[in-house]
């Protein structure tokens, strides 16, 4: 996988999370059953549990995003890209992975998993990051 492809897959999935908690308030504020406004930060939360975490996995991305764009660009840049494209595809998977295990719970053993894949992004990262200098 190349590492324009997985940025757009990383794109993509991002996309698809914040969905996952928008269509399900999109026909709320239409009915006019909750304001607009109803979820602004800083006031409760009132909705299901699945959603409260599909909202922080679509977070999660947005925190690593940037830097994993900035990465595959540079190495696009650069004549690097050979150096991105071999573990291009292992970022992805285990943000998707992240993702996955961050909307089934949020127990000990699921939170552990969580991390791991979180680690594994950020170890590579790391790694493209010193290759490229």
């Amino acid at each position: 996988m190349t590492g324009m492809t997985a940025l757009l897959i990383y794109i993509v999935w991002t996309l698809i999370l914040a969905l996952s908690y928008a269509t399900y308030r999109l026909p709320l504020v239409l009915t006019g059953k909750k304001a607009a406004n109803h979820w602004e930060r800083g006031k409760p939360v009132d909705d299901p549990e699945f959603l409260v975490r599909a909202k922080a996995a679509h977070l999660n991305c947005l925190e690593n995003l940037p830097l994993f764009a900035a990465l595959v660009l540079i190495a696009a840049v650069t004549n690097q890209s050979a150096t991105v494209n071999a573990v291009a595809g292992i970022i992805v998977a285990a943000r998707i992975g992240q993702s996955l295990v961050h909307l089934i719970g949020t127990s000990f053993p699921l939170v552990f998993i969580r991390a791991s894949l979180f680690l594994i992004q950020v170890a590579l990262m790391l790694y493209l990051a010193f290759s490229m200098l």
